[in-house]
C-alpha cells in the first residue's frame, strides 16, 4: 500500500520544519519500497522561498488527494492565515485524508481552517500563549512534542516536526520501522520529555506584571502550598480574574504552571546533586516523592529515579 505524505509550504516557510519530515518519511521508504509518495504543494506552484531564501520547487494545490497532509510552519503563517484559497484547500483536503498534521507553526493555519476547534493542540512553546488567545476554543497543550486529537496531530517547535514523522511512520509501518528511520538520522525514536526541555515560564513573554508578580511569587515558595487563592493575592487580583488573565498570558492554567516550576526545580536538584529523591520532593512542593513521580511522568515521560540513572551515567 502506497501512502501519498503532502507537505503544504508557502512564502517564508520553516525550512527544517519541512527538511526533518520529509527526510524521515524518504528514508521510511527506503526501508519499506513503495510505503510513501510524497509532495510538496503551494499556493503558487513553483520555487517557494523559505525564510532562510532556499526555493523548494512546489507543486500546485489541486494536486490529488492525500492519504496525510502536513502543513509546515515558520514566519510566514500570518499571511499563510490570511489567504482564503489556501484555508479552503486545507479545509477540502483535511476531509479527505485520513490523517491532517502540522508542524510548529502551521498548527495556526489548521486553527484558521477550522480544523482544532473543540481539540488539543499545541505549537512552538515561544507562540503557544498567542495561539490560545486567538483561537480560547482550541485546548492549546505548551509542553507537548506532538498532540493526537483524532486524525489531527500537531507538533511544536522545529525540530519536533521529526517526532511527529517519526510517530506517523510507527503508526503506519510499526515501531521497528520509526525505530530504524530515527538510528539512520540520528535523531531519538523516543524523545523523553516535553518542551520543557527547552524553555521555561520565565521565558514566557509576559505582558503584565501582575503575573509576572505571581510568578516570581511561586518560584520564592514552591516548597509551600500555592492555592490560586494565594497566587491571585500576590498579583492583587480576585482568583477569578487571576485565572482567566493568566490563562490569555501563558497559554496554560496556574495549576500546570507551578506543577511545570516545581518539575523543573526538581529535575535540576535531581540531575546535579545526590539528595535524597523525597527530600527534593518535598522541597520542590510535591509533598510526597509518589506524587512527584506522576507528575514527572506526566511531563517527561520517565519518573525521577531515571534521571538521576541518566545524569550519574554521564
Amino acid at each position: 500500500m502506497t501512502r501519498r505524505v503532502s507537505f503544504l509550504i508557502f512564502p517564508d516557510f520553516q525550512i527544517l520544519d519541512l527538511a526533518g519530515p520529509l527526510a524521515a518519511f524518504e528514508i521510511a521508504g527506503r526501508f519499506v519500497p513503495g510505503a510513501y509518495t510524497l509532495a510538496t504543494l503551494a499556493e503558487a506552484a513553483g520555487p517557494v522561498a523559505a525564510s532562510s531564501r532556499l526555493a523548494v520547487t512546489a507543486g500546485p494545490l489541486d494536486e490529488g488527494a492525500c492519504d496525510t497532509l502536513v502543513v509546515i510552519g515558520g514566519n510566514g503563517t500570518r499571511a499563510a492565515m490570511a489567504a482564503p484559497a489556501l484555508l479552503a484547500f486545507v479545509a477540502r483536503a483535511a476531509a479527505q485524508a485520513r490523517r491532517t498534521t502540522s508542524v510548529c507553526s502551521g498548527s495556526f493555519i489548521l486553527a484558521a481552517a477550522g480544523l482544532l476547534e473543540g481539540r488539543q493542540a499545541t505549537t512552538h512553546w515561544r507562540r503557544a500563549a498567542d495561539l490560545a488567545r486567538r483561537f480560547p476554543r482550541i485546548t492549546v497543550i505548551p509542553d507537548r512534542i506532538f498532540i493526537r486529537d483524532g486524525n489531527i496531530w500537531t507538533s511544536a517547535g522545529i525540530t519536533a516536526g521529526i517526532d511527529l514523522a517519526l510517530a506517523l511512520i510507527a503508526d503506519d509501518l510499526g515501531p521497528a520501522v520509526a525505530a530504524r528511520v530515527a538510528k539512520e538520522m540520528v535523531v531519538p525514536w523516543r524523545r523523553p520529555g516535553g518542551q520543557s526541555q527547552f524553555s521555561s515560564l520565565a521565558e514566557l513573554p509576559i505582558a503584565s506584571d501582575r503575573i509576572g508578580a505571581a510568578l516570581a511569587f511561586a518560584r520564592e515558595h514552591l516548597g509551600e502550598d500555592l492555592p490560586v487563592e494565594r497566587l491571585a493575592a500576590a498579583a492583587h487580583l480576585s482568583p477569578r480574574q487571576f485565572a482567566r488573565a493568566f490563562r490569555t498570558e501563558t497559554g496554560t492554567t496556574p495549576a500546570k504552571a507551578i506543577e511545570q516550576l516545581r518539575g523543573e526545580a526538581a529535575r535540576a536538584a535531581i540531575e546535579t546533586g545526590r539528595v535524597p529523591i523525597d527530600r527534593i520532593a518535598a522541597a520542590a512542593g510535591f509533598g510526597d516523592p509518589e506524587r512527584m513521580r506522576r507528575a514527572f511522568l506526566r511531563t517527561l515521560g520517565q519518573p525521577p529515579q531515571a534521571l538521576r540513572r541518566a545524569a550519574l551515567a554521564g
